[in-house]
């Protein structure tokens, strides 16, 4: 993980490999956005743009010699795009652009970044933006040739250390930033930076479990990666319940969906438990570690982002073990409901009748859709054990792309709930979309011999899904996260967004949470 402080040093004067300043568009042309640069290499650099390819336009990043009015061996110029009408730029495009800089400037050593970073929503957004930036997956990138030649000719330790020690074609995010701000020494700032410190680590940690392969990543190894999670983390217990405990205690969700596979599913609770909790939230996440779709098989093409299917569990898993690393004085339970969707001979069939926990039935018309089926089980649990608010969030539905693309992402439910964590979203910089539940559309998920029927028609597909879901939580406080589309970016890396596993979810999962904490702090002690 990077390394990221706060200093006052003047933007001339730090000694980095690269100095990042802003540039943005103004009717005139392109501005540099900077008010300690020398005059003369403003005027410089702005007359200069056209000519260096600079626009100011968001996400641009140019890199440019630093020349010897400045320490810095590189200068890098990242774009904010234009102005608000009160001179100043939104937050979110704060962070875009500090990420789109770190992402740039991979296998350096040090950088600093001279954006906007006056008042303590500005230091968060940069020092966020900076470090969910600095990311890279290289777990399985070798020399080529160093490593297997090394590797043939040494003992298993010796191979082992040659494959550790091999270049890696990619190159590592940068080592250490520094974010240039007046307010360094200020005790809000700090603790700022340290809080985006977690959050960046929890959406890398995201990253990471989504880019894993899945021959390495499935239900018993995922929960494996729970456990070393919660590690030495205070306040944090897992519990894991296996394919014979899962069948045995009645979870005909996940053991119907996992029945296909030659490994078992898991339900994983990953419960932090604070003195005197406030609150009690829990979070149910779809963790599909790999989806060929089962009997109802998947098109070949592209089924290799299948491996993102586990992106709402990992999720889960991160933003409960970040909020225990905040201390925030909420409890907060994870339920992450884990299993491999294969067309095995024991593999579940259209037209199976499945008890899910609690007892209701569905009936199975397509083994595609599989998600919310392993889902009903953790709601049934997470209600049951009591808590104030469950969300659950997950790569549910291919229709959540058809209506909002990419990279905005459905949340449903309770209206009130819905709107609250559509305001946390907002708040993190996360898009997000409310979407509707109709209760003309349950006729969609009618089944002819069970409770309830895991598909319907195409049309309104993503509220079918949501509709299948509220079965199971009926009236109580509740909301659904369609994370389909942005938990998986199979485009190029824009802003502080990588390409494979982007982390959607955690920072909203995050806001949400400490929104609940500072609720039941301002309440009246009992």
């Amino acid at each position: 993980m990077t390394d990221v402080t706060l200093s006052s040093k003047n933007p001339t004067a730090v000694k980095a490999e690269a100095l990042v300043v802003a540039t943005a568009q103004t009717s005139d042309g392109v501005a540099v956005v900077s008010d300690q640069l020398p005059t003369d290499l403003l005027t410089q650099l702005e007359t200069l743009a056209p000519q260096l390819g600079v626009t100011g336009a968001r996400d641009e990043v140019r890199k440019i010699p630093a020349g010897d009015k400045l320490a810095a061996d590189v200068l890098v110029l990242t774009g904010l795009g234009e102005r608000a009408e009160d001179g100043t730029f939104a937050t979110e495009t704060l962070r875009r652009a500090a990420g789109a800089a770190t992402r740039e400037l991979a296998g350096l050593k040090s950088a600093a970044i001279a954006l906007p970073a006056s008042d303590d929503a500005e230091i968060t957004a940069v020092t966020e933006g900076a470090l969910l930036g600095a990311y890279a997956f290289n777990r399985y990138r070798t020399s080529g040739k160093a490593a297997p030649k090394a590797a043939a000719n040494a003992g298993a330790k010796d191979a082992k250390a040659a494959g550790k020690d091999a270049a890696k074609n990619g190159k590592d995010p940068v080592a250490a930033i520094e974010i240039l701000t007046p307010l360094h020494k200020n005790a809000k700032a700090k603790l700022a930076a340290e809080r985006a410190a977690i959050l960046a680590a929890a959406v890398h940690a995201t990253r990471d479990l989504v880019n894993t392969a899945p021959n390495e990543l499935y239900p018993a190894t995922f929960a494996d990666a729970a456990k070393a999670a919660a590690k030495d983390v205070k306040h944090l217990k897992v519990t894991v319940l296996d394919d014979k405990q899962l069948a045995s205690g009645g979870y005909g969700g996940l053991t119907a969906v996992g029945q296909g596979s030659s490994r078992g599913p898991r339900l994983v609770k990953v419960a932090y438990t604070p003195a005197k909790p406030g609150a009690k939230i829990a979070l149910v996440g779809k963790g599909i570690t790999f989806d060929s779709g089962g009997i109802s098989i998947k098109p070949a093409a592209g089924m290799e982002a299948m491996k993102s299917d586990m992106a709402g569990a990992a999720a889960v898993l991160s933003t409960v073990v970040a909020a225990a690393k905040l201390n925030l004085p909420v409890a907060v339970t994870g339920y992450l409901c884990l299993a491999e969707n294969m067309p095995g001979g024991n593999a579940q069939r259209p037209a199976d009748v499945i008890t899910i926990y609690g007892g209701k039935t569905v009936e199975v018309l397509n083994t595609d859709a599989e998600g919310r089926i392993v889902m009903a089980d953790g709601l049934v649990s997470a209600v049951e054990d009591g808590h104030d608010v469950v969300l659950d969030i997950a790569t549910l539905t291919g229709a959540q792309m058809v209506a909002l693309g990419s990279r905005t992402s459905a949340v449903m439910g309770s209206d009130d709930v819905r709107d609250e964590v559509k305001a946390a979203a907002d708040a993190s910089g996360e898009l997000f979309w409310p979407m509707p539940l109709p209760e003309e559309l349950t006729a969609n998920i009618k089944s002819k011999v069970a409770d309830v029927a895991n598909s319907g028609p195409r049309w309104g597909g993503m509220l079918n899904a949501g509709l299948f879901l509220r079965t199971f939580v009926g009236d109580h406080p509740w909301a659904h996260l369609d994370i389909a589309g942005p938990a998986f970016n199979e485009g190029g890396a824009h802003g502080y967004t990588s390409g494979g596993g982007t982390g959607v979810g955690v920072r909203t999962l995050l806001t949400f949470v400490e929104g609940r904490a500072a609720a039941a702090a301002a309440l009246p002690a009992k």
